[in-house]
Formats: structure tokens, C-alpha cells, sequence
């Protein structure tokens, strides 16, 4: 089978090639293709690759292009990971909002609609090749902002399903505190991609949630960002991404303070690079753990051999809400438990949600219909109707400055603004 990365370059390839090669049984990947227009990085990381695969005995071969079309054509697997305008556009993304009040975070808030507003036009047009190309191929998305560049892949009919490692880093946690296979856990994970709450945790089908939030205050306040005395209030493990929500006049003063995660990033990337340049190094490099993304190769082998073989488990995706979260329409995304099956990914029923959740989960996929009608219709006005409906912002002024300043600072990947 043909596995194809958009992205590739991406220095956290390597994680993902790490995660293919201890899973040749499950996912039998002949060809590895890694497609990025950046062919400098796309070299260092498509040698990586190939000499990981060759120390671990897997018969992929590893291509890299510039290609789109070649690329796509007669994949098996389309795995989206693209950045459109990198970590500098992301510095941006991390920094304007601030000087409003505004969190800068590059998946919520401003910075996450900017990220939509750069990024939903691109995909739509690479998913518009695989559906010429390669018409059968089931199209992973991994893709920030995951559920409303999921949605976008889902109204324009293509073989889609949103994936995030949230869920699968929670369970691969939880498991580790409680001493236990992690396939022995099942979650009670619902809401909104970045907008999570943990409400169950099942050790071979038993509640064990109480029990974690009892002997493990400090570990799941660690996990969440939060302090332990709120999450055991709420009763549920929220994902870390609720900080902002939670505490985000604190985080906004920690902010200004501090450099831009995308800073940060971009400074690991010129190290990694400088790694994978060593014609010696043929293992995943300890550095790359500080990239994050803590357990997505796992989580996306899984979801292609599951779609692929149609097992029917259970793994947390980003999916058509069809009733799931019947305070939601139809035609949302939601991150909740799925059937994974050759046809697709069924949402498993969810327990009634609290309306402390409901409430906030309801609001914010309110914003994400917005955002992506801006992102495929463009207009400022379109862009600062998305930002009053965000419960981040909600202030008309606020809104409509971010609105022309997002547009401003972005306009060189936006036509419709140029």
C-alpha cells in the first residue's frame, strides 16, 4: 500500500516513521511518500525516514516530491500535516491576539481562526487531487485546526476522518498511573477537537475516574494544566487546551511575558534538521519528544489499519456529530469514540453532557460554522462575525480590530484579500 504525507517535511516526520516501522504487521506500507514544497527540509527528513525504516528491517521505500500529483496518485492513505505559512506565520497567530487582550494560541481563539482562514483552502484543494487520483484513498487529517478543516473536508464529500493525540496521550497516561496495558482503558472522551473533557475513564469495562481524581490529584492537574481542587470540582479531566478558557487572563499575562511557542519551535526545528543531516543517524532522536505531539504515530497507524481493515474498534476521532451531541446540528464535528469500520467512523452514543460542558462546547461550535464560512468565503466582515461568536473574544470592538488586523498580517495567503 501507498502512504502519502502532505507535509512531510515537517521535522516531526520522523515520529511517524517510528510508528510505521514497529507496525509493519498491522499497516503494510510498501511506499512511503513524503510530499512538501520545501525540498530542502524534505530531504533531510525523507533520508531520516529511509534510513529508520532500513534499520528496522521494513521493505518500504521512501519518496519524497515537490509533486502534488504524483504524490496522491494511487495512494492507499493521504495523511494531511501541513502548516501553510509555517512557524512564522504561527508567531503571528501566538502574538497579535495579545496586543487585544486576547489569548494567542494557534488552534483556539484569533490565532486558530487565522490558522482556518490560511488553511481550509489549501486542503480543499489537495483533497480536490486525491479524489481525482486517488478516489478510494481515505484521507487522514491531522491538520490543525482538526475539526473545522475536518468539517471542510466533510461538506466538499471526501473520505475523511479528523484525528488529534489528545485522547490516545490521556489514555497512554492514564494507563501508566494505574500500572495497566493501555488497551486495557476506554475513554469517556467528548466535545470539540481542543474542547475535550475526560468524563469516564473504563479499566476493562469498570469506572475507575473517581478513583484516579482521588489517589492522582496532582498528575491529572499536570495533565490538564489546571489546578487539582478545580478538576476534581468538575469531576472530569479536562483537555489542557481548556486552560484557556479557564484561566485565560492568566495566560495572557504569562504570555506577554514569555516567548511565542512557534519561537521555540522554529529554534528545535534548525537543531533537528542539523540531526537528521548526520548520515549516521538512523533512530528517532530524543529531541524530537519536545516537539509534541506525544503519541501521534500510534494513534495514526491505528486509525488507517482500522479504516483500512474495518475491524470495528473503538478509537477517539473527529466525526460527524449526526445526534451524538444533540444540542449540536447534524452537520458538526465532535472528538468522541468511534466505530472504525471500511466505511468510515460511527460516533458511539455519549452520556447526556453536564451544561457547564454543553454550554461551552455548543458556543464554541457555534464560532467553528463561522470560521470556516469565512474561511471558504473570505471577507473581513465574514472574519469578525467568527471572532464576536468566540467566547475568547465576544467584544464588538475587539472582533472587528482583530478582524482587520488578522486580515492585514495574513493577506499574502488569503486571494481574497490581496
Amino acid at each position: 500500500m501507498k502512504l502519502t504525507v502532505i507535509g512531510g517535511g515537517s521535522t516531526y516526520t520522523p515520529e511517524l516513521v517510528d510508528g510505521l516501522a514497529r507496525a509493519h504487521a498491522a499497516l503494510p506500507v510498501s511506499e512511503l511518500v513524503l510530499h512538501d514544497p520545501d525540498a530542502g527540509r524534505l530531504g533531510l527528513v525523507g533520508g531520516v525516514a529511509a534510513r529508520m525504516l532500513a534499520r528496522a528491517g521494513h521493505p518500504a521505500a521512501v519518496t519524497t516530491t515537490g509533486d502534488l500529483d504524483k504524490a496522491v496518485a494511487d495512494a492507499t492513505v493521504v495523511l494531511l500535516q501541513l502548516r501553510v505559512g509555517g512557524q512564522a506565520a504561527r508567531h503571528v497567530d501566538e502574538t497579535l491576539p495579545l496586543e487585544c487582550g486576547c489569548v494567542g494560541q494557534e488552534t483556539t481563539g484569533a490565532g486558530g481562526l487565522a490558522k482556518a482562514l490560511r488553511t481550509v483552502p489549501v486542503v480543499l484543494d489537495i483533497a480536490a487531487r486525491v479524489a481525482e487520483l486517488a478516489p478510494s484513498a481515505w484521507i487522514v487529517d491531522f491538520t490543525n485546526p482538526v475539526g473545522i478543516v475536518t468539517r471542510a473536508l466533510l461538506d466538499a464529500g471526501h473520505r475523511t476522518v479528523g484525528l488529534c493525540n489528545v485522547a490516545i496521550g490521556f489514555q497512554r497516561r492514564a494507563a501508566k498511573l494505574l500500572d495497566v496495558p493501555p488497551d486495557r482503558i476506554s475513554l469517556g472522551h467528548a466535545g470539540l477537537n481542543h474542547l475535550t473533557w475526560v468524563r469516564s475513564v473504563l479499566l476493562d469495562g469498570q469506572e475507575v475516574l473517581p478513583r484516579l481524581l482521588d489517589e492522582h490529584p496532582d498528575e491529572l492537574a499536570e495533565i490538564s494544566g489546571l489546578p487539582a481542587g478545580f478538576v476534581r470540582g468538575l469531576g472530569a479531566v479536562p483537555s489542557y487546551y481548556l486552560r484557556y478558557f479557564y484561566e485565560h487572563d492568566r495566560v495572557v499575562e504569562e504570555q506577554r511575558g514569555a516567548p511565542s511557542r512557534a519561537e521555540q519551535v522554529a529554534a528545535l526545528e534548525r537543531d533537528l534538521l542539523d540531526l537528521y543531516a548526520d548520515p549516521a543517524l538512523d533512530t528517532k532522536p530524543a529531541r524530537l519528544d519536545e516537539r509534541g505531539g506525544a503519541f501521534y504515530s500510534e494513534a495514526a497507524v491505528q486509525l488507517a489499519a482500522s479504516l483500512l481493515t474495518g475491524r470495528g474498534d473503538a478509537q477517539v476521532v473527529n466525526v460527524r456529530n449526526n445526534g451524538t451531541l444533540p444540542f449540536l446540528d447534524d452537520q458538526a464535528v465532535v472528538e468522541v469514540p468511534a466505530r472504525i469500520t471500511a466505511s468510515g467512523a460511527v460516533p458511539l452514543p455519549v452520556p447526556q453532557v453536564e451544561p457547564l460542558f454543553a454550554g461551552l462546547i455548543a458556543h464554541v461550535s457555534a464560532y467553528e460554522e463561522l470560521a470556516l464560512d469565512a474561511a471558504r468565503r473570505g471577507g473581513v466582515d465574514r472574519v469578525a462575525a467568527a471572532l464576536l461568536a468566540h467566547p475568547l473574544i465576544g467584544q464588538a470592538d475587539v472582533a472587528d480590530r482583530l478582524a482587520r488586523d488578522l486580515v492585514a498580517a495574513n493577506r499574502d495567503h488569503l486571494p481574497w484579500a490581496a
